[in-house]
């Protein structure tokens, strides 16, 4: 994982090198894994979606924010609804992000960081000494 870190260069670095095979400090032990549903289980699947319309009023606001914990614990992923933000924003902040993934790798590695507890790196969810590809994708 060391070996990794210093490259500087996240997930995205070992794409563009051309890897083929998904490293191994990012395979988890099957014992951290939830279960695989079954084939039926997974054509009901669907992000969860959190309407934040009426936020500022209190009895609605601790329904979202109940909701946001139970997608975030559950599924680790949900999709807003009603949060204002204009269409034209969002599409803004993705061609920025295209644009900086676009960049000479030299120019990327000044804005790579990763977060640590004291020396060892670990997946928060599992506590297994694992790096959580999501955190390293950044270049």
């Amino acid at each position: 994982m060391k070996a990794f870190f210093e490259t500087r260069v996240g997930v995205k670095g070992l794409v563009d090198s051309g890897i083929t095979k998904i490293p191994s400090i990012f395979i988890h032990p099957p014992e951290t894994n939830l279960p695989n549903p079954s084939f039926e289980d997974e054509q009901h699947l669907q992000i969860p979606e959190i309407d934040l319309q009426g936020f500022e009023s209190e009895p609605i606001r601790t329904k979202i924010v109940d909701a946001i914990r139970d997608a975030a614990q559950t599924w680790g992923i949900f999709r807003m609804e009603n949060h204002g933000v204009p269409i034209s924003i969002m599409e803004n902040m993705l061609e920025g992000v295209c644009q900086f993934h676009e960049q000479p790798l030299e120019v990327k590695k000044a804005w790579y960081a990763r977060k640590e507890s004291g020396q060892r790196i670990f997946d928060y969810n599992t506590n297994v000494n694992v790096a959580a590809w999501e955190r390293y994708r950044g270049l």
